[in-house]
């Protein structure tokens, strides 16, 4: 089944129920009275052209009177209702009331009798024979041009790009953020500057601070030999013996011994033996409170800067093995690094996304954010552009999502010289389908024993309930209420609920809801049918919005 039960079924509702009400005849029966006269100011005009029809009634003053409204002089169109013109002549009003009424097709018609209500009494018009005549062109003096093509229109402006420059906004600042905190270089520290220099450098540099300090001027000679021996210790650490921070003065002498028979260092026994004094010197004041002279101090502070240069002359060059190594492990760290980064980055748009998601999900609700996000058709169908147009004489004016789009209606032979049907429809597959369909009876009986509009509206749609379990439908259950326009127009409003296969096997099926609304006259059938997907609350709301705006009669001018 290409299409779903929801297209099939209004198609059938079309052939069967307004057969049925074309079968039926929608006069009332009708009487004349005196008081109330009806005239025309010509019995012939041509196509497209104004006739005037004019009703007068006398009644007394006490009396109120109600005139016909809306289209109900089919097949004539009312293109105009003027103002009742009222005179007053002793006890009595006498009442003038015109409309402007035109036909677009030649031809034969009959204006249909007319109820006007005085004292809440009805009284029936005479009806009246009109004959519309063509227009005879001479094309022998008449340029005759071809047909002009269609043009393409405009889509309304919309807001978009308010949308894209927030988003953009957005993205810009989340941007900023993420470089600012994760990928800029930033300015390093002192402590971090100093981290990075080689380490005969930082040990230069850390004597270079003990110097600048007020250690020998406060006598806090404990500070100045704490701080001395950390740069020669620190330094050892790193380029000789991994312990020596952690070493006591005595095995840090014994290692570089060891190290310098071993002949793994060039160091010679007699600086040892001067970084040996100057570590128990350090001791004793660190531990034992000893206070030794400044000049002693400060020619420690000499030799272990010596020292320092004599451990780095001592020092194998690095062989290229070695070197790659090093090199190898910067390259290992900077791609460490660059990891990292690429995680940072993608755990704050993750976290950033996350934050924007729950903000939107509690001000707009879980279910909306996530149809936005992908797109619901059903959503989309909802938030678009809608449109307001006339489908079908006499017009029913809707507000739907998209354009209806005229269909054909198969209509029985015998019927044909009796009614005109117009359909125009749009289906969102297996989702949602909206048809508006108009009836117009040619020929009407004039027997007073046939039944009224409203029991053929009711036959009707039993016959649409009828279409829909014949094409599929299944358990469905109907409620029928009077249903009134913004504009006043009455009808019947049918709303129910159902199952319908989605597909030709009739195996699958879905929840589905319907709503038919019926208007009917002497002349005219009216019916709008919405078939829809149950429980989804964008199409509830669609379906809400064209009920809304549903028309019938036009106002006056």
């Amino acid at each position: 089944m290409k299409k779903e039960i929801h297209y099939k079924t209004v198609t059938s509702i079309k052939t069967i129920g307004f057969c049925l009400v074309a079968i039926a005849i929608l006069f009332l029966p009708t009487s004349s009275f005196g008081q109330v006269k009806t005239s025309i100011d010509s019995t012939s005009i041509k196509i497209g052209a104004q006739v005037t029809y004019k009703i007068e009634v006398e009644t007394d003053t006490a009396n109120s009177v109600i005139f016909p409204v809306g289209q109900s002089f089919m097949p004539l169109e009312m293109i105009e209702a003027y103002k009742t013109d009222t005179t007053k002549q002793d006890a009595k009003y006498k009442l003038i009331k015109k409309y402007g009424l035109t036909q677009f097709d030649s031809g034969q018609y009959t204006i249909p009798k007319q109820k006007v209500i005085i004292a809440g009494k009805q009284y029936m018009t005479d009806s009246l024979l009109v004959t519309v005549n063509e227009i005879q062109v001479d094309t022998t003096k008449q340029n005759l041009y071809d047909i002009k093509p269609m043009i393409a229109v405009e889509k309304p402006a919309s807001n978009w790009w308010i949308y894209v420059l927030v988003g953009l906004v957005i993205a810009a600042l989340v941007g900023f953020l993420i470089y600012w905190f994760v990928w800029r270089k930033k300015p390093l520290t002192e402590e971090e500057q100093i981290a990075l220099l080689p380490p005969y450098d930082r040990a230069k540099l850390a004597l270079q601070k003990l110097d600048e300090s007020n250690y020998l001027i406060q006598n806090n000679y404990k500070d100045y030999y704490s701080e001395l021996t950390f740069a020669i210790r620190r330094y050892l650490d790193e380029k000789v013996y991994d312990k020596a921070l952690e070493s006591t003065t005595d095995q840090l002498i014994t290692r570089l011994e060891v190290l310098s028979d071993g002949s793994q260092i060039e160091l010679s026994k007699e600086d040892i033996k001067k970084l040996e004094t100057v570590l128990k010197r350090a001791d004793l004041v660190k531990f034992a409170k000893s206070a030794p002279d400044v000049e002693l101090a400060k020619i420690d502070r000499t030799v272990i800067d010596q020292e320092i240069d004599q451990v780095k002359e001592a020092l194998p060059e690095p062989t290229e093995e070695e070197k790659l190594l090093d090199l190898e492990y910067k390259k290992k760290q900077e791609r460490k690094d660059f990891r990292q980064k690429v995680w940072v980055t993608i755990a704050a748009i993750v976290f950033m996304l996350g934050l924007t998601f729950a903000a939107f999900s509690y001000r707009y609700g879980f279910t909306y954010v996530v149809d936005t996000i992908f797109q619901k058709d059903t959503k989309q169908l909802l938030e678009g552009s809608w449109v307001d147009s006339d489908y079908g004489f006499p017009p029913i004016t809707l507000s739907t999502p998209e354009v209806l789009k005229r269909e054909e209606t198969p209509i029985p032979d015998e019927l044909k010289d009796k009614i005109k049907v117009s359909s125009f429809g749009f289906e969102l597959e297996n989702k949602f389908t909206i048809e508006t369909v108009t009836t117009t009876f040619v020929k009407s009986p004039t027997d007073e024993n046939t039944p009224s509009a409203e029991d053929n509206l009711l036959q009707a749609i039993e016959a649409n309930l009828k279409a829909i379990e014949a094409q599929g439908g299944r358990n469905i259950i109907s409620n029928k209420d009077k249903f009134k326009t913004p504009n006043e127009a009455e009808g019947v409003k049918t709303t129910g609920t159902l199952e319908y296969p989605i597909d030709d096997d009739k195996e699958d099926y879905v929840n589905g809801q319907f709503v038919i609304l019926s208007f009917a006259n002497k002349q005219v059938m009216q019916q709008i049918v919405i078939t829809y997907l149950k429980d989804d609350i964008y199409l509830d709301q669609v379906v809400e919005r064209i009920l809304d705006s549903v028309e019938l009669i036009q106002k006056e001018k």
